[in-house]
């Protein structure tokens, strides 16, 4: 069957996903199609518990929620037309009164600096009715580029809720804050959670664009504080722009001093919004960060980074001479702008590609994945990528292979350590190399990977009590 065209977002739509870091969107499957859902979730929570990463094998009519037009139209429109469903996916069932924790999810089990740029987002579906009484994800707006827990208990009336009828499904930017809300009726509450990742630079805006300049929503659902000129710049990213705050604004070394001492508060969104006012303000403002960047303080040290990876072409050279620091997070850091900077940072792909047997593993994560954001000296960077995929850290091989799916048939000569990559203990390992073996779509990319599926292949309908018939 045909696939339907997708339903893009909105420029309004995509302002409130800017600024609030969700949309509360609706499918328009029929109540027969819910009702045999969760009769299949029903029935294998019960038989056989949570089946996590085979949920979609498994509950086969649940691809049909990700061919919906939708569906397929809001990521296409958040993370470009030729984003990955990740291999990693979870069904939560909440049955508890009581309410989760808030909080951001891992990276499968590591910590790594966050992207304020949406490389990756959520859905999370509702398969049942799901009003407020039985427990839907609770989401805080506009706190996708916290770090930090910044609300207070008694900010919780700003919380947004995704209740709604059956085929109800949050898009979330995959930082945002949230968490499960107190399930009062007692029945059962699915939310359904699958990752998808950008693999594709932004070259223009991927949405229903009709107005090429930023603006405010009409409604900014009570986000915990104003980020004009980040929202601004992250509206532009998507538009295709990289580093358009350079050399936007002219000031005085006063406003760079009272900026400077913002940029070292620990209320979170000041700093961030000095971090991206100092960005705009050229030379001055960029020798303001890079002196954040050089902080002993290390989130000091990271919020300067992020105002640096918006920076533009002029801040290369300080990040280039930040990579000799003896300090981890100034390092990892400076990685992590030069990597956001794209392709303006292609000369630092030599000496990140000379750094990749340093003693920290955190950084060889870090270079990792900023080698396929700056894609360029292409040569160069698939040397690198191979060179990651052998790495001794199962966590820095996983992020090769989901780099290389960035870099699509250039990566042809990747193909063979990929093949080695199939074989490895680590599932997200043997995931990544089929995700980048996809993407590579090459002819020798295709043999490997069609040879491994049918050796992997199994059969969602064959269970302890259904061996083999019918």
């Amino acid at each position: 069957m045909k696939q339907a065209k997708p339903t893009l977002l909105t420029d309004e739509q995509m302002r409130q996903f800017i600024t609030n870091g969700f949309l509360i969107l609706q499918t328009d499957f029929s109540n027969e199609f819910h009702h045999q859902l969760m009769e299949q979730l029903n029935e294998v929570y019960k038989e056989e518990g949570n089946p996590g990463n085979n949920l979609l094998p498994r509950i086969r009519d649940l691809q049909k929620v990700f061919d919906h037009p939708t569906v397929s139209g809001a990521l296409t429109s958040v993370l470009g037309p030729n984003y990955m469903l990740h291999a990693h996916r979870h069904g939560h069932y909440n049955a508890s009164p009581k309410p989760g924790g808030w909080h951001k999810d891992s990276y499968w089990g590591y910590r790594r600096m966050r992207n304020h740029h949406p490389w990756w987002a959520m859905i999370m579906y509702f398969p049942q009715d799901t009003p407020i009484e039985l427990g839907p994800t609770g989401i805080m707006p506009g706190t996708q580029n916290y770090e930090t827990r910044t609300f207070q208990e008694d900010e919780l009336s700003t919380e947004a809720v995704a209740s709604g009828p059956a085929g109800t499904f949050a898009l979330i930017h995959y930082d945002i804050w949230h968490r499960s809300t107190a399930n009062m009726l007692g029945r059962e509450r699915y939310m359904l959670k699958f990752e998808f990742m950008r693999t594709a630079m932004p070259t223009e805006a991927s949405w229903d664009n009709q107005e090429a300049s930023w603006r405010l929503p009409s409604n900014l659902n009570a986000p915990i504080a104003r980020h004009d000129l980040m929202w601004e710049e992250t509206w532009n990213w998507l538009s295709g722009y990289v580093g358009s705050l350079a050399n936007t604004r002219e000031t005085d070394d006063e406003r760079i001093h009272e900026l400077e001492l913002k940029l070292r508060e620990d209320y979170e969104p000041n700093a961030l919004n000095a971090t991206y006012e100092l960005a705009c303000c050229g030379e001055k403002g960029t020798a303001a960060l890079l002196r954040g960047l050089h902080h002993e303080n290390s989130r000091i040290s990271r919020t300067a980074a992020y105002g640096l990876s918006v920076c533009g072409v002029d801040v290369i050279p300080g990040l280039l001479a930040a990579l000799e620091s003896e300090r981890e997070e100034t390092i990892n850091h400076a990685v992590f702008a030069l990597g956001e900077l794209r392709h303006l940072a292609s000369e630092a792909v030599t000496r990140l590609a000379q750094m990749l047997p340093h003693s920290s593993v955190v950084i060889r994560r870090t270079i990792t994945e900023a080698l396929s954001m700056i894609g360029a000296p292409v040569d160069d960077v698939v040397a690198a990528l191979i060179d990651c995929l052998q790495d001794e850290d199962v966590q820095a091989k996983f992020m090769a292979g989901l780099a290389i799916t960035r870099l699509g048939a250039k990566a042809d000569a990747a193909v063979d350590q990929l093949e080695v990559a199939l074989d490895d203990e680590n599932r997200y390992v043997r995931a990544h190399a089929v995700e980048a073996l996809h993407y590579i779509d090459t002819d020798a990319a295709k043999e490997v990977l069609i040879r491994f599926l049918l050796s992997a292949r199994w059969c969602p309908t064959t269970t302890k009590e259904n061996t083999f018939y019918p």
